[in-house]
């Protein structure tokens, strides 16, 4: 536990941010699933939920890269602000519109476009900013513990998005405000942080080609190359549950709150991948592929739950995979590229996670509606099973001379063992 939470240990700064972060999160999570829900009621088809993570993804595969790059050259920390603030105005939107009895599906899409507009500039500067609040030799830590807050908060705002409409009678207009307020958490923290105890890295000059030198950066690394492959193989397919627990929770379980009881217990799981991840000082590609391994064989189980009991039994095994892939990518990218080029390869990390969105999510919901809702995750299982198999064996095939069983043991071990030489980085 005292490794897991070096980054926070002594560290206002840090102990600020993720505790506005924490906060802002679980009201973030609120209105998810506060929106899925108003969205299902409307139209009663897991498509259109497919289409409302489209259009908020959408914009990060598009202009991620290029926000990475502009964090790269711009202080994170103002430009955190500048964008969470325009994220209370959109939540702020929502709500007004919902009191007024005018939200419907159309302003929805309209004000989730506008939501994955803003978040393709949030994302690399608020995640590249976490890297300056701490040496660089906590980075791998700090950047887990970010998971561990962005995953943790679902443990929460599910729930309590659960509990206030289904047990409460809540209207979701108070769940849309809430989630408004509470970037005042998030904003706050950014705001009293001590500028003159952060690490920044050197600014990136105006000019250049700034985008494709961080995507040539990353062709040129085989480890990265590797990994961004697979990893965006499985988030295109294999994150997409979200889609479809709304229907399954319907038309399965019978009752619509068992969507925020099983993404709650998801989210359990979720917290304890990551903070696991947290713990390492360096993560491997072992690490990485049974973590991946985890999520494909537990989203196989929930594909087939009968109940929603058994469906919150699963779901935190299939957390713990979840998370602690993701959170194993965002580390081994930090631990692999130069401190000026770490907001364009968060950028593109979250180009492969986010950004598949706009594919998978439509997909997975033509699955459910067409071929059956249990399909629409199994499917994206074994495509993500199929995806580590192939990292596991390309890790292999680097020493082919080399036993099978002794690379497995040796080369896996750390992420340095698989890490391209000096000679073969740009």
């Amino acid at each position: 536990m005292a490794s897991t939470f070096r980054a926070v240990r002594g560290n206002r700064n840090s102990q600020l941010f993720f505790a506005g972060l924490l906060l802002s999160t679980i009201g973030t999570w609120v209105q998810f699933t506060a929106i899925a829900i108003v969205v299902d009621r409307l139209t009663g088809k897991a498509t259109a939920i497919g289409i409302l993570t489209a259009l908020q993804f959408a914009p990060m595969l598009f202009f991620g890269a290029w926000g990475g790059a502009v964090s790269d050259r711009l202080d994170r920390r103002k430009m955190a602000i500048a964008t969470q603030s325009m994220l209370a105005v959109q939540a702020a939107t929502i709500a007004v519109l919902d009191f007024a009895g005018a939200l419907s599906v159309g302003a929805i899409y309209v004000l989730t476009l506008a939501l994955g507009l803003i978040n393709a500039l949030d994302n690399p500067a608020r995640r590249g900013f976490v890297t300056e609040l701490v040496p660089e030799h906590q980075i791998a830590s700090a950047v887990s513990l970010n998971t561990a807050v962005m995953t943790g908060a679902r443990i929460f705002g599910p729930a309590l998005a659960a509990i206030l409409i289904d047990q409460v009678g809540l209207a979701t207009q108070w769940l849309f405000t809430a989630n408004a307020l509470s970037f005042a958490a998030i904003i706050g923290s950014l705001v009293l942080l001590d500028p003159s105890r952060l690490h920044p890295p050197p600014r990136v000059a105006r000019g250049g080609t700034p985008v494709r030198d961080g995507l040539r950066y990353v062709r040129r690394t085989p480890i990265l190359w590797a990994t961004f492959i697979v990893f965006t193989v499985v988030s295109t397919f294999g994150f997409n549950y979200n889609v479809v627990l709304p229907r399954i929770a319907n038309e399965v379980w019978n009752d619509e709150a068992w969507f925020g009881w099983t993404l709650t217990a998801i989210s359990v799981g979720s917290l304890l991948g990551s903070l696991a991840t947290a713990s390492r000082d360096r993560v491997s590609l072992r690490w990485m592929a049974g973590m991946g391994a985890i999520l494909g064989v537990a989203q196989l189980g929930l594909a087939w739950a009968p109940s929603g009991f058994v469906a919150i039994g699963v779901g935190p095994i299939m957390g713990l995979g979840a998370a602690g892939f993701v959170a194993a990518m965002n580390s081994i990218t930090q631990q692999e590229c130069p401190p000026d080029m770490r907001g364009r390869i968060l950028a593109l990390t979250a180009v492969a996670f986010l950004g598949s969105y706009p594919i998978g999510g439509p997909l997975t919901g033509l699955v459910a509606d067409t071929v059956g809702l249990p399909w629409s995750l199994a499917y994206g299982a074994v495509i993500s099973l199929v995806a580590v198999g192939g990292l596991v064996w390309w890790a292999l095939g680097r020493h082919p001379d080399d036993s099978r069983f002794e690379v497995l043991r040796t080369l896996l071990g750390s992420s340095t063992a698989v890490a391209p030489s000096t000679s073969e980085r740009p």
